[in-house]
């Protein structure tokens, strides 16, 4: 981590800097632990709900439920690392690992099912997050104190926070109330839409900290907006933290974490797209590529989602064929 912010903080100046490779290779690494370890969370958050309903207590007293929270907080502090070292637009897609990952933990400790067509669908979202490492931009825009203050008072970018903050208000006071147990797409909006805030904090935070620890005018500066960020993303974790249980607690764990996955990135990848122009790097054949990544990716979750409960496998599949010859 400090070998990655010394880097950062000694190329740091107008235009792209691209990071080295060790820090690229960190990132991954960090970024792909960290999808596997926040897959397993609404799993064992679920599995803590069903254990405590069962019993008749609530799910705070058990400790599956804690377990997973606890690897929440683990995934969490993992992508802030990842952040930190390469752009969010790489970081934020390999997320669809930990789709496939807990679909087959849930298979196991929920009993949810896993065809045919949901172990194809592992296979294509796995196959479709190389393609994305494989096209995404290795260069960041933002790379300093100074850079990242202009970028965060740019009005289109204040604009965009003012209609997220529209949006939240009214989905949680007005639409969830009545509909956010009937209907999951509320509560993965409001945790989707609470990522244009979360993301871009945590990569706001690694770019200041940078400058707190200098001896220079600008570190008291660095420090106020650290702190500033911190409180932001410290209220939307609490925000999501409570609506990402309250969807547990009525929806599948599973469907959850696949819709939630394809929202939550379409709209992260749109705030960094806003804030820090990352995608302004992008050539035309990188992007195609990023386009049928995340295309693949989708389709892979939908096939482990939509499907689970059609009942096919290769045996009867040969035997129809058999009958019919």
């Amino acid at each position: 981590m400090g070998t990655v912010a010394t880097a950062a903080a000694a190329t740091a100046g107008e235009g792209a800097r691209t990071p080295s490779t060790a820090a690229i290779s960190l990132g991954l690494g960090v970024a792909v632990v960290s999808s596997l370890v926040n897959g397993s969370t609404f799993v064992l958050q679920k599995k803590g709900i069903v254990r405590a309903k069962r019993r008749g207590t609530s799910y705070l007293t058990d400790i599956v439920w804690w377990a997973g929270t606890i690897a929440m907080a683990v995934g969490q502090i993992g992508n802030f690392l990842a952040y930190t070292a390469v752009p969010t637009v790489l970081v934020t897609p390999l997320g669809a690992l930990g789709v496939p990952f807990g679909s087959i933990l849930a298979s196991y400790l929920l009993k949810e099912k896993l065809n045919i067509l949901g172990k194809l669908g592992c296979l294509l979202s796995c196959a479709g997050s190389v393609v994305l490492i494989i096209h995404s931009p290795k260069s960041e825009s933002v790379t300093t104190q100074a850079e990242l203050e202009e970028k965060l008072t740019n009005p289109v970018f204040v604009g965009y926070l003012c209609i997220v903050l529209l949006m939240l208000l009214l989905l949680i006071f007005w639409i969830a109330p009545a509909h956010g147990p009937t209907n999951i797409m509320v509560y993965i909006s409001i945790c989707s839409l609470l990522g244009s805030f979360t993301v871009p904090s945590t990569k706001g935070i690694g770019l200041a900290a940078q400058d707190i620890f200098h001896n220079n005018p600008s570190s008291q500066r660095a420090l106020c907006l650290c702190l500033v960020l911190l409180a932001v993303l410290g209220c939307s974790i609490i925000i999501q933290f409570r609506y990402i249980n309250k969807a547990l607690e009525c929806f599948d764990s599973s469907v959850f974490g696949a819709i939630y996955y394809v929202v939550f990135t379409t709209l992260v990848l749109l705030a960094s797209a806003i804030l820090f122009r990352e995608w302004s790097n992008v050539g035309l054949v990188d992007f195609l590529g990023m386009a049928c990544g995340f295309t693949t990716v989708s389709v892979g979750i939908v096939l482990i989602q939509v499907f689970k409960e059609f009942n096919f496998n290769i045996g009867e599949m040969n035997k129809s064929n058999m009958k019919t010859d």
